[in-house]
Parts: structure tokens; sequence; C-alpha cells
């Protein structure tokens, strides 16, 4: 069967990644499958840069069509931070918790009306074969002043949906899935998958 690695160790994103892909007629590995694989440093200074640095990487180490996304939270007041540094916020090797404390004292002087964010997913696929495609998704949002819900990860217990209410942290997975950034972005993945194993690229 054809397959696509996961450029990533990160089980959450793993599994929301697995799930989206599921209807293909694909098996979905990740860097789980391959532990010897290399470190990959996102020093780029755009999501597409980190997410293609990846792809690349990962494709030629395993000789298979790799899947790698960038993705962050770019906060309006904060001019677009923290971005591509959302996982490192505060500090290399810092937790969800440590980076939403950060995040929460950035804004403490900030009112709820000029709170708007958005969470940017940016995926690259590199196949066996050297093709390449770049894909973008986004959500739109709002930072509130507390943690709510216990699901998702990262910055999702503090990034609230105003249509429906609830944060991140609050949806299934389900709905998660349909209205997050990642979600939109693997959307778009599927149909050039789709192309790619009918040419034979994957």
């Amino acid at each position: 069967m054809a397959a696509i690695v996961i450029a990533s160790r990160n089980e959450h994103k793993i599994e929301e990644i697995r799930r989206l892909l599921a209807g293909l007629d694909v098996d979905v590995l990740s860097l789980k499958d391959y532990p010897d694989a290399p470190e990959v440093d996102e020093d780029g200074a755009a999501f597409q840069d980190n997410a293609l640095k990846k792809a690349r990487v990962i494709a030629r180490f395993t000789g298979l069509t790799a899947l790698a996304d960038d993705s962050g939270l770019e906060v309006d007041s904060l001019g677009g931070q923290p971005g591509v540094r959302s996982a490192r916020f505060a500090g290399e090797t810092a937790s969800d918790a440590e980076n939403n404390r950060k995040l929460l004292r950035c804004l403490a002087e900030v009112p709820s009306e000029e709170r708007q964010a958005q969470f940017r997913c940016v995926i690259a696929l590199v196949s066996r074969t050297g093709a390449e495609s770049l894909v973008e998704g986004t959500c739109q949002g709002v930072i509130i002043e507390e943690e709510r819900g216990s699901g998702g990860f990262g910055y999702d217990p503090l990034f609230l949906l105003p249509h429906l209410g609830k944060t991140f942290a609050e949806l299934s997975m389900e709905e998660k899935n349909e209205l997050s950034h990642r979600g939109k972005a693997l959307q778009q993945v599927l149909p050039i998958v789709q192309e790619w194993l009918e040419q034979g690229l994957i």
C-alpha cells in the first residue's frame, strides 16, 4: 500500500491528521515509526518555510511521501505573535501551560474587544518523487482571559470561537476537525493526495 509519513512526533497532531486522512487508500505513518529520523530545526521566518523544510528532510530520510505542517497562533494586538514561535513562546522547551500563562500575561492589559486572533496552519506535501505542494488554512477567534475546556492542546483552552461561544478545548474532535485551521488545510490536502495516488507519485 502507498504510504505517507506525518513529519511529527506530536501525538495530538498525528491523531488529528490520521482522522482526516482515514478515507484515503494510504498507510499513514509518523515519526514515531522512525525513531532515528533527524530533528529538523524550525528556523524559518514563516510557517511555509518550516513546513517545506520538514517535509523535504523527512521525504529524503524515509524515501516516502511526507506531510508536514507548521501552525501557530497569531494575535492581532501582539503584532502577530507568537506566530512561528507559538510552540516555543515561553522558551525552547516550554510546556503548553507555560505558553498559555505567558500569552495571558502579554494580554493582561488588553481589553476583551481587542483580543482578536487567528490560528494559521500551512501544510507541505513532498512526494517520494520530489513533487511539492503547499496549502493553508486559518480560523478566526478571540483570546479569553482564563482557560476553558479539557480537550485539544496548545492554546486551545484560550481560543474562543465567538459564533459558538466555545473554546477549541470545548469542542468534540469532529467539531474541531471541521472548523480548525488544520482541518481546513487538510481538506485541501485530500484531493492532492488522491491525485498523486492516481499518478503513482506516492
